[in-house]
């Protein structure tokens, strides 16, 4: 009997029409674990991330997820420390360097840097926001990966620029980290090139940056709540607790206990729960920045006063409430879903309308680049905030400056 024959009698015992398909394992089934669990923890962060939807999400069983991750905690711990790895090892400098000037070594770290953050846009999401989760150890060398980019950034400012002070130069190192690294914190697209281009463009005039001296940190005003208003001391509560610790460690028993309540079932008075007091944190740092477009908008000569009117409300307001902004960009995805949905479409129109005024300055921007050099120019504001608090080198001028900069490329002429 022929091979033909022996395969058309095998068909006709077993019922088979076609040939069976054999599944293979991919060669590079590690990686493409890596990149879904950066996608959903970003998306959904560590603790609304279970193995089952990793699995899932790749068409595989639990069980082969777990041949590669013993724990969802050793997936994650990878992901975040191979990214860490990946940007402190950008920054090195070729041998080759030392024959460059100042200004192409610079260029150099930055364009390597742009060029790590973009490919690994998921995952950077985690560095910046999930980190905290990580245990004490792995935490610590996640700040040293973090610290040696910041390093490097800050020895090549200072080579091209040695008349900026130490503070100066740490200012501006974060500055420009803030700038590259802000792409995790949206979903708005470019075409990796061009997205190359524009963050490159917006670092030059943060390593140009001329930030006027050094002044006494303004107060900040914290408003004394009334023990009567349990609704705002709950909510100012709930916030600092979310910020101190994550959203997912925070119970209702601990914020009754910060805000003076005898029993977790006196909060349910005012919300409904945990979410509702992070969904009305999140409704009131939404409104801050949408509510203060319109009278911009209607008292300004022009674009410019407009947006730089909006620039010092902005970080004003921010500094003002330093943890409720904090909140606003790490905790999304705990907020309930039937919440997100307007508080996204609050998000968009606020960068829509700040994009449309940039847009109006600088008519050579896409709408698109706009968008990203207003969500770089809001990143600054917490970041520096993270990295400085309130010391007077990242006082509120310096940060208003650095804002201008990034959006104009040049200091506001208003």
């Amino acid at each position: 009997m022929s091979v033909d024959n022996r395969r058309t009698a095998r068909k006709a015992s077993t019922g088979d029409s076609a040939p069976r398909e054999v599944r293979r394992r991919p060669k590079n089934r590690r990686a493409q674990i890596a990149a879904a669990s950066a996608a959903a923890f970003g998306a959904l962060g560590y603790h609304g991330v279970s193995m089952e939807d990793i699995a899932s999400g790749l068409g595989i069983s639990s069980a082969a997820l777990y041949r590669h991750y013993p724990s969802k905690y050793a997936l994650f711990r990878e992901e975040l420390l191979r990214v860490g790895r990946a940007m402190t090892e950008s920054v090195e400098l070729p041998a080759e360097a030392a024959a460059w000037s100042p200004e192409q070594r610079l260029r150099h770290v930055l364009d390597a840097l742009i060029a790590v953050t973009i490919e690994n846009r998921p995952t950077i999401t985690l560095v910046r926001w999930e980190g905290r989760y990580l245990e004490p150890d792995d935490l610590t060398t996640l700040n040293d990966q973090q610290l040696t980019v910041l390093g490097a950034l800050g020895s090549q400012v200072a080579e091209l620029r040695p008349e900026l002070t130490e503070d100066d130069t740490r200012v501006l190192r974060a500055a420009l980290l803030s700038t590259i690294t802000s792409i995790a914190d949206h979903h708005a697209t470019l075409p990796a090139k061009s997205l190359a281009r524009l963050l490159s463009s917006a670092c030059q005039p943060i390593v140009a940056a001329k930030l006027p001296a050094e002044q006494p940190a303004e107060p900040l005003q914290v408003v004394e709540i009334p023990d009567s208003f349990k609704h705002e001391l709950l909510l100012r509560k709930a916030v600092e607790l979310f910020h101190e610790r994550g959203y997912p460690n925070v119970s209702v028993e601990d914020i009754a206990t910060a805000a003076g309540l005898s029993a977790a079932s006196a909060v349910y008075r005012f919300y409904r729960g945990k979410s509702d007091l992070l969904a009305a944190a999140f409704r009131r740092a939404a409104e801050r920045v949408s509510g203060a477009v319109g009278p911009a908008v209607a008292t300004a000569a022009s674009p410019e006063v407009a947006l730089t009117t909006l620039i010092d409300q902005y970080v004003a307001g921010s500094f003002a409430e330093r943890a409720l902004t904090y909140v606003y960009f790490t905790e999304f995805q705990h907020v309930p879903a039937e919440e997100r949905t307007v508080l996204r479409n609050i998000q968009r129109l606020s960068v829509e309308e700040w994009a449309r005024l940039l847009r109006e300055v600088r008519p050579e921007l896409s709408p698109a680049e706009a968008r990203f050099l207003i969500h770089a120019a809001f990143a600054l504001v917490v970041d520096l905030g993270r990295a400085f608090d309130n010391q007077p080198m990242a006082a509120q001028g310096r940060v208003r400056l650095l804002m201008q900069l990034v959006l104009f490329g040049r200091p506001a002429t208003a």
